[in-house]
């Protein structure tokens, strides 16, 4: 029974993986998200059942449209394939609850954030506002301070100090990171709670600074050169989602 929740939480994942890849298609060009149905970019032909099976189609069809020919940017599946593994963990380790359901739809969040600030250097407010305020409605349901997603009291202080802390890097950096920046901060306090938030934001410049350093290494990067903290913040979320607690008790039992 637990390998076919697992499974099942799987497959759930990479449906919502495709759906994310539209939302991150659509919403930094300001499109609708309902209508059209899924068509492809580049010919503009509705796409067929047996081309939107998550992972699947991709792979049979070798990353290509099969009326046009034009590459499926491989986006496409790793998404889907991210999505639908991170799925199955968090079933893994929440197990089944109101909480988990909470969760998952938190991590889908986190995922469009990443892939759109990625690729568009994007955060955008059409996400975060109501994303923030769904945060704040249900903190209240959740009463331990310990628990996966942070109580009110929680939440609050956790927003707050994302939020001011990022704020204050903005001001005494001039602009160095993006106002985005701060709202993803302040909304994964308000998703993850105080303490919690600082084990996001530290894995998040831990993983930005690595990052930098290849890419610099390599060539890729100049010195100066700019590039998206939203990636790395929304791992640093996840990661504060499902071990936060435990890796605030190892460091306070360090000190």
């Amino acid at each position: 029974m637990f390998t076919g929740w697992v499974i099942f939480f799987f497959v759930l994942g990479a449906e919502l993986g495709s759906f994310i890849n539209m939302l991150s298609d659509r919403l930094p060009a300001n499109k609708s998200i309902v209508t059209p149905g899924s068509v492809c970019d580049a010919c503009g032909k509705r796409l067929g059942a047996a081309e939107l099976i998550p992972v699947f189609s991709y792979i049979f069809l070798k990353g290509r449209c099969r009326s046009c020919g034009a590459k499926i940017p491989a986006r496409a599946l790793w998404v889907e394939i991210a999505t639908a593994s991170l799925f199955a963990i968090f079933y893994v380790i929440i197990g089944p609850s109101a909480e988990l359901a909470i969760s998952l739809v938190y991590l889908c969040v986190f995922i469009t954030l990443f892939v759109i600030d990625l690729e568009k250097g994007l955060i955008l407010n059409v996400i975060i506002y109501p994303c923030m305020l769904l945060a704040l409605a249900l903190s209240p349901l959740y009463l331990q301070a310990d628990g996966i997603l942070a109580n009110l009291s929680s939440s609050f202080f956790g927003g707050l100090s994302g939020f001011g802390l990022f704020l204050l890097i903005y001001i005494a950096s001039r602009g160095g990171i993006g106002e985005g920046d701060i709202k993803m901060a302040g909304f994964i306090g308000l998703v993850c709670g105080f303490p919690n938030i600082f084990v996001a934001i530290f894995t998040g410049i831990v993983l930005g600074g690595l990052a930098a350093a290849a890419l610099m290494l390599s060539g890729k990067r100049r010195k100066g050169q700019t590039m998206p903290f939203g990636p790395f913040l929304a791992v640093g979320a996840v990661t504060a989602m499902l071990f936060g607690s435990q890796i605030m008790d190892w460091y306070l039992g360090l000190a």
